[in-house]
């Protein structure tokens, strides 16, 4: 059995009184995409500093392709490749000149991988870094940490702030990439509809916990929706278990509900609703509902 790419045991972060990460366990196998979200404050960009040996952890461990997080070689360092949202590369160099920097660095470099990723963008090998856009910098940045031929490429909001036409690019090149080279993908996103396409599993964090782990189509198998009218005022549907998130609509309730079957239509009807429609419920709508459940929602 192979070992896993990442792994944590109790892992803890604290700042001062805060605990950014708290008690974390996590073991995510190689290969795919792992789509690691969360509300601000979660704890995945700590978690991501404490992998690859930026933090030091409070307590606990944490080991990335087998070596302990706090003492990460040169070697299996040049194994892991890193995308960030600010996309931060020195200015003043060259596209050229920056590709033969990293190249020189690295010995599984793959130049046919950096053609093609860089083929998605507009970007001369001329051009200084400086005069990018974002987006020609974001692409920059993944066609360098492909071409390093890494086993793991972790990446921290690597959309953010991309117009719809770079984010397209972006997340095509990723896709083009993963399909043609064995590296796993551990990827941070607030996005849904990214993670969606991208995806193959799902790592819910709250508060720097795991809440959940799961293939997305899994977990939108979890949450129902439901829209129910009432013919008297209705009950207080927040005490049903499973209930994630209550909206009132038009004298109507649309709720979000966890882990119920079919049956819970009937549940409503004896509750007094006399009307009571399922309703389709996608990633964004569900990982919202499970991060933020049992918060009132305001009227529509």
């Amino acid at each position: 059995m192979l070992e896993p790419v990442i792994e944590t045991c109790d892992l803890t972060k604290r700042f001062g009184r805060k605990a950014a990460l708290h008690n974390l366990s996590l073991s995510l196998p190689r290969g795919g995409v792992h789509a690691v979200v969360g509300s601000n404050g979660a704890g995945k960009s700590t978690l991501f500093r404490v992998l690859l040996g930026m933090l030091t952890p409070t307590a606990g461990w944490s080991r990335v392709l087998g070596e302990d997080s706090r003492d990460l070689s040169p070697e299996i360092r040049g194994r892991i490749g890193l995308v960030h949202e600010e996309h931060t590369l020195p200015g003043w160099m060259s596209v050229r000149a920056l590709k033969e920097m990293q190249r020189s660095f690295y010995p599984r470099w793959r130049e046919d991988t950096y053609r093609e990723v860089l083929g998605h963008f507009s970007v001369l090998p001329d051009q200084k870094v400086g005069q990018l856009s974002r987006g020609e910098r974001a692409g920059l940045n993944l066609a360098l940490a492909l071409a390093q031929g890494p086993e793991l490429l972790i990446l921290d909001e690597p959309t953010l702030g991309l117009d719809v036409v770079a984010k397209q690019a972006f997340l095509e090149s990723l896709l083009f990439a993963g399909e043609r080279h064995e590296c796993t993908v551990v990827y941070c996103s607030h996005q849904m509809d990214e993670v969606e396409r991208v995806a193959d599993n799902l790592v819910i964090l709250e508060r720097g916990k795991l809440k959940g782990m799961a293939a997305p189509e899994e977990f939108c198998r979890r949450v129902s929706g439901w829209m129910v009218g009432w013919a008297d005022p209705p009950p207080e549907v927040r005490a049903i278990p499973g209930i994630l998130k209550v909206r009132d609509v038009d004298g109507q309730q649309q709720l979000l509900v966890l882990d119920q079957d079919e049956g819970f239509g009937s549940l409503l009807q004896g509750l007094g609703a006399d009307t009571v429609l399922r309703l389709p419920v996608g990633l964004n709508q569900a990982v919202n509902a499970y991060l933020t459940r049992n918060h009132a929602s305001p009227s529509a």
